[in-house]
């Protein structure tokens, strides 16, 4: 605590704070997050929702579309069910402790201990990412921490050395000696303040301190996404809601050996005039790597036909703005900047 107190991290924007508005959204938002990658987008949130009654009255779609980008979009949509929780069954006010913080949907026990700590003081012990690192160094807890014994007596170590008073600082302190000096590779064992008592550097093995996941080879799936352009607007679906992407709009999608003439005649109503194919893209998700064929189609007529629910002809502009995915937004900007003309030099 005493080194947190000259050494930690004092200047992040959700730090300084006992709303636990922001400091739940902070925490949401750093799962499977780097600090750098979360601050731009926590404080656009913030701009557009600044409590959770705000978020509660959004509309999914405008959520979706400010998270769009920071991947693992189901936090986005456990983020705004929790809100209406909390807005209908709360009153607008986050419940105080952990085992109710829990209740929430997208709150684990090491993010309602970290709300609880903060927010209200609570005693309570976490253990995210760079938790588990220090303890299974210091304390030399060998296998990987996701396996149910040894995160069981990870939990109870962690839970056997919460300080009496001070929790704030405490708890600030173990991230912060996580994410800037026990660090996964390189560890700054020279200025830890626990190099005295860690027996992991006593023996010369914090590279063994926590034992990684068991590898298995990463799956490759392919799609084909199709860019129908048609004066200037280009079409999107929307996504079911649950699975990858769920609730995002999207290129629409065909097998990746599909022929894109004869499917957007069959399946959109389309017919097309000329089609180029773009380079491929790779797309790397935690399970799988997806590997996308792009194929760039010119309309020339949409048959009549009843609307189907969920897609909408865009602006390429205003499809850039919409809640899209990551590589669907890459694509996009790269026929935008195909499509720009030219500069003509001086």
């Amino acid at each position: 605590m005493r080194w947190q107190a000259c050494h930690g991290r004092h200047d992040l924007p959700w730090q300084g704070t006992r709303d636990a508005y922001r400091i739940w959204l902070a925490e949401i938002m750093l799962q499977q997050t780097q600090v750098p990658t979360v601050i731009g987008y926590y404080q656009r949130f913030l701009t557009r929702f600044p409590d959770v009654l705000s978020l509660a009255r959004a509309d999914l779609d405008e959520v979706l579309r400010l998270w769009a980008g920071l991947g693992y979009y189901t936090r986005a949509r456990n983020l705004h069910r929790a809100a209406g929780m909390v807005a209908a069954d709360h009153g607008g006010s986050f419940p105080r402790s952990r085992e109710a913080l829990e209740l929430l949907p997208g709150i684990g026990r090491s993010t309602a201990a970290a709300i609880a700590a903060f927010a209200f003081g609570g005693r309570e012990a976490i253990l995210d990412g760079n938790v588990k690192r220090v303890l299974s160094r210091h304390f030399a807890i060998s296998g990987y921490p996701g396996d149910a014994q040894v995160s069981a007596k990870l939990w109870r170590r962690a839970e056997s050395l919460l300080p009496a008073r001070g929790i704030e600082r405490y708890t600030q302190a173990l991230m912060d000696l996580g994410a800037t000096v026990c660090t996964r590779s390189d560890p700054g064992c020279a200025s830890c303040p626990l190099r005295a008592t860690c027996r992991a550097r006593a023996s010369g093995r914090q590279a063994a301190f926590p034992s990684p996941r068991a590898r298995k080879p990463v799956r490759v799936r392919a799609t084909a996404m199709l860019v129908l352009e048609r004066a200037g607007e280009v079409l999107l679906e929307k996504r079911p809601p649950a699975g990858i992407w769920g609730g995002l709009w999207s290129l629409p999608e065909m097998p990746f050996d599909g022929d894109p003439g004869a499917y957007c005649a069959k399946r959109l109503g389309c017919e097309i005039a000329g089609v180029e194919q773009l380079a491929r893209l790779r797309h790397a998700f935690t399970h799988f790597t997806l590997d996308i064929q792009a194929y760039r189609c010119a309309v020339s007529r949409v048959i009549p036909r009843a609307r189907e629910a969920g897609s909408l002809w865009l602006g390429i502009d205003e499809a850039l703005s919409a809640a899209i995915p990551a590589p669907v937004k890459r694509l996009l900007s790269q026929v935008a900047a195909a499509s720009s003309p030219r500069a003509t030099p001086l």
